[in-house]
């Protein structure tokens, strides 16, 4: 392995929603103020709020930056090319009713870095009303030296499925592997390095209510993610005055400035406004130990909340390793048709709902009423199998549920890797009653 492939030794603070403090030279940080006459070191403090400022309290994200130069000394922006990434209305395409499936989307042979290798699938809402979500790929072979990158339609999910990431970030850094998944808030200005030769992966624009943990009711204290092993980085800062191109999303198209320096400048911080990480190997997974196959509702890690309680703008579910030990019962996903409209991706190994054609990389799409389960394959080696307890191992595949319908973009719609066989999959079902 080489020197630039090798696990970074970074810390990090552990916790979710937390309040943090963190300087990266000592006395940095103001103490008993937030924006004191003559700030430590000479920094400017400059305040990143993620919510209203009368949100409740429980709700109330910000954190305060002291960074080199303040942001408001930034020049304009100008349009930039908006390349394969779309946003909210979708409205390119026509959405059909039909379940959708691509095989992974290639890396690109030329260098492309994180902005300009993003590609998008599919989305729902408007980011001008702060509702729905948009899914994308991102697709890297090089690193962001001398760009960084702000959302301000919405806050990042990145689902990791190839290569390492480096997210280096105002707060500071996060390395992120595939099995984690890792949070930009909205607005907060990041770059992303690559420690390896490449990368690829799924992004959800969240336009919507923050992610939060799920509300658990009658499973208790104990179970899902828990709040510790959420991990948000330390301070860290790059005093850099070299050409810097600043790319920021707004009302769905990109924009671009020039610097004479890194935006990365800020030395400390303190706040509940974060970027942050999760290893999904640390989701505690709940299942029956009885009979029947619960709601995948039991393997949600973040939620979106909308309008209406319990109805999310987005959930994020994912399917780990965990052992099927139900009587009596076909173990694999039901056939079904819900009023939640599901976009799932795989990350490694197979889903246990499908035989084939589910690719790591890969993406299906199973939009409201649309009727899905499994294949016929799954279905026939599932009814005559032997139920005694069973460990599904080496797998790990997610799914972003939501309210709303996701609309393909135009580009999902012709790409090559769209799937034009899928329906063969749940061909040859034959009648069974006697």
């Amino acid at each position: 392995m080489s020197a630039t492939a090798a696990k970074l030794e970074l810390k990090y603070l552990s916790g979710f929603g937390n309040s943090f403090a963190s300087e990266a030279a000592k006395g940095s940080l103001p103490v008993g103020r937030n924006s004191p006459q003559r700030p430590p070191k000479g920094l400017y403090p400059e305040v990143l709020s993620g919510s209203a400022f009368t949100a409740p309290r429980a709700e109330n994200r910000s954190t305060w930056l002291y960074r080199l130069r303040p942001s408001a000394a930034y020049g304009p922006y100008e349009r930039i090319s908006d390349g394969l990434l779309r946003s909210g209305p979708f409205n390119e395409v026509e959405v059909p009713p039909n379940r959708l499936r691509w095989d992974p989307f290639p890396i690109p042979a030329k260098a492309t870095d994180f902005v300009d290798g993003l590609a998008t699938l599919a989305g729902s809402g408007d980011p001008a009303m702060q509702a729905g979500i948009a899914v994308h790929i991102y697709r890297a072979n090089r690193s962001m030296s001398e760009r960084c990158f702000s959302d301000a339609d919405g806050e990042l999910m990145f689902v990791p499925q190839q290569g390492r990431l480096l997210l280096f970030s105002e707060a500071g850094k996060l390395e992120v592997s595939p099995g984690e998944i890792a949070v930009v808030p909205r607005g907060m200005r990041f770059k992303v390095e690559l420690p390896e030769r490449q990368a690829r992966g799924y992004l959800c624009e969240n336009y919507g209510a923050m992610f939060r943990l799920p509300e658990l009711g009658p499973i208790g204290s104990q179970g899902l993610a828990q709040e510790r092993d959420f991990l948000a980085p330390v301070a860290a800062f790059e005093e850099r005055d070299e050409k810097c191109q600043v790319v920021v999303k707004f009302m769905g198209g990109l924009w671009a400035t020039e610097l004479d320096h890194s935006p990365l400048d800020v030395v400390a911080w303190h706040g509940d406004y974060v970027p942050y990480k999760y290893d999904l190997a640390r989701f505690m997974v709940i299942n029956t130990v009885s009979f029947d196959h619960p709601d995948p509702s039991i393997f949600t890690v973040l939620t979106s909340p909308s309008g209406q309680p319990g109805v999310a703008n987005c959930d994020f579910v994912i399917f780990p390793p965990r052992w099927m030990v139900a009587e009596d019962t076909f173990r694999p996903p039901w056939f079904h048709r819900n009023v939640m409209s599901e976009l799932m991706g795989l990350v490694r190994g197979v889903y246990d709902a499908k035989a084939e054609g589910f690719l790591p990389g890969g993406v299906s799409l199973h939009n409201c009423m649309s009727a899905h389960g499994p294949d016929l394959a799954t279905f026939e080696k599932a009814s005559a199998a032997e139920l005694k307890p069973q460990k599904i191992e080496n797998t790990l595949a997610f799914m972003w549920e939501s309210r709303y319908v996701f609309r393909p973009t135009k580009f999902a719609m012709s790409a090559r890797e769209l799937q034009k066989d899928y329906d063969k999959a749940w061909s040859g079902f034959k009648k069974l009653y006697k």
